[in-house]
Parts: C-alpha cells; structure tokens; sequence
C-alpha cells in the first residue's frame, strides 16, 4: 500500500513523505501520523533500528527507552511523542501488519539557545589598515546554523568579508567607515536566539574637502564685499582645520574664515588643510580669489585718467585751462 506519513509538531502539520521535517525544539509534543488515514489493526513503529511499541487491536506494549514518552492512536496508527529530547532525532517508521503497508519520516529535535555572546579582537579601528575579528558563541543549543547581520541586512563572504568556523567567526579585513555595524549574529530557527548589537569605531578621512565662498563655488568678487569661506571635510573623529592664504599659515583656524570688504591686494590662493590626528593623514583644498573694482569704479577710473591726459595736452600747447568748482 502506498502510503505517505505526515510530521505533526505542536499540532502543526509540518511536512510529509519522506521530507526532511522542520526542526521541533526540545521538550515539544510530536506527532506522527499517517495520509491518507488509515485503520491499522496492528504494527509497530521503530527508530533506525530501535523498536519504539507494538500494538495490536487495543492493546500497546511501549520498550523500556520511550516509556511514559511514547503512544499509539489505536484507530490510526498515529505515533505522539512527548518531552522530545535532541536524541530523538532520526528516520521514524511505521510497519503495519493488518494491513500489511510502511512510511516513514525524519524527525529533527533542536535545543533552544541560551547566552548568545560575542568576542571581538578590537573595536577601535582606523579604516583601510585594520581588521575586525568578531567571534559568535552560546551556552547551550544544537543545530546551530549562524547568520550575522550588519544592520538589517545578512552579512555574505566577498574578498573583505570571510565566514570561517561553521560561519560562528566573522572576519572584516581592511575595515572601511561603511563597517561601523550593528553586527549581530542569529541561530536555529527555532530559538530566534540573537546576540547584542555590536559596533565598531572607525576612523578614516580626512578627505573629499569642499570649499566654498559666500555658500558657493564663484572666485570672483568686488572691492570692498565681506566674504565667508567655509571649508569641510569628511573625517572620524573631525578633522583640526587650519587657514592658509598665498602659501602662509594665518592666525586662524576652524571651518570658518571671514573677510570683510576686501581689497584688490588681498587676491590670491586660498587654502584649507585638514589634519586628523588619528589617522595621521592630511589633506588640503584651495580656491583661487580674484577681487578687482566693478565695472562702474573702472570706468570711472577711465574717465578721470582720460581727463588727465586732455589737459595735460591743453598746458603743454599753452592754452589756458581753467577748473571750474
């Protein structure tokens, strides 16, 4: 007879044939039942090849390693297992002898997880010469299957990131500011165990500065406008800030220089150095600053220095040039 047997945990139908079931956690109620169902006179039902109970018609006899955990349903040959243990583990089968028919099943039994804990070679680490070693471990449980997660999303192997030791140790080479975490590793599907959130001190930078003039990238200005330069770089911990203009360190510091009405001498390159004095790097950005008179000035510069030269002309030929007030 063709028969298939069905895993029911917790009163869960969870798989069927000859399927490798969904774990159960240790200590549930399992059943194992027959599909389609069956009247079954007498049989017995055994795992590997330890005989668990007989039965025929309305009387059972239980073996001495499952008594008080083992039953039979009489009517349907339906096997309930009580307080599994992780020895409980194996291939179920049932051998029906009136009628004559066999199915089996895989039973899988999973210890619930205790004391997640993490352990971690370092925590401060300076990008791009550091690497994390971040190792995953539990008091108690089996079947352990690791998944570490950097925030929400699952932590895979590429050519920085390696799982090693059954994937319970993480390894990070050359951390970048992107590694900063939360890591987390998670177990069995059953446990839904979780280890504390883990996060990493990265430093790095500085580097891509940005530097603009009066909030943006013009280099042009007018005698006498007031300017402020605001200078930025992207750094862990912030980058100490220093001034320069044509080449020569200035008496200030911080992202912020202001100059107010401008002169044309003060025209030139100005620079804004970064240092980070964990990384021990630096990095320096500058912006050329053009200051000239406006368009009216300069003409009015033209007209004077053009009268100039007309009465000059004028004296030189003798003529009598006279200024009115």
């Amino acid at each position: 007879m063709n028969i298939a047997l069905f895993f029911r945990c917790s009163g869960l139908h969870c798989c069927g044939g000859q399927a490798l079931c969904h774990p159960a956690t240790a200590g549930d109620t399992v059943m194992l039942s027959l599909s389609p169902s069956t009247a079954i006179k007498s049989g017995s039902w055994a795992v590997g090849e330890s005989v668990i109970l007989t039965w025929i018609g309305e009387q059972q006899a239980v073996f001495p390693s499952h008594t008080g955990r083992a039953s039979v349903n009489i009517l349907t040959g339906a096997l309930t297992l009580s307080s599994v243990m992780v020895a409980d583990s194996g291939v179920y089968v049932v051998q029906g002898s009136d009628p004559q028919l066999q199915a089996n099943a895989s039973i899988t039994v999973v210890e619930t997880i205790s004391n997640v804990t993490l352990s971690v070679n370092e925590t401060n680490l300076i990008e791009f010469s550091g690497s994390a070693v971040v190792k995953c471990s539990v008091s108690s449980g089996s079947s352990l299957s690791f998944l570490w997660m950097n925030s929400s999303s699952e932590v895979t192997a590429s050519d920085r990131v390696q799982l090693t030791d059954g994937n319970s140790t993480l390894t990070i080479v050359n951390v970048t500011r992107y590694d900063l975490g939360p890591f987390m590793c998670v177990f069995n599907p059953v446990s839904n165990g979780n280890s504390d959130a883990l996060n990493f001190a990265i430093s790095y930078g500085p580097d891509n500065m940005a530097l603009t003039v009066n909030g943006n990238n013009s280099t042009s200005f007018s005698v006498g406008s007031n300017l402020t330069m605001l200078c930025s770089a992207q750094s862990n911990p912030p980058a100490l800030l220093q001034w320069a203009v044509r080449g020569e360190l200035v008496n200030t510091t911080g992202p912020l220089l202001e100059l107010f009405s401008v002169s044309e001498d003060q025209s030139g390159p100005y620079s804004c150095l970064a240092f980070n004095n964990h990384t021990n790097m630096n990095s320096t950005i500058t912006t050329n600053i053009m200051i000239s008179k406006s368009g009216s000035e300069q003409q009015a510069v033209s007209v004077a220095a053009a009268s100039a030269v007309i009465v000059w002309t004028l004296l030189l030929k003798g003529a009598d040039v006279s200024f009115s007030p």
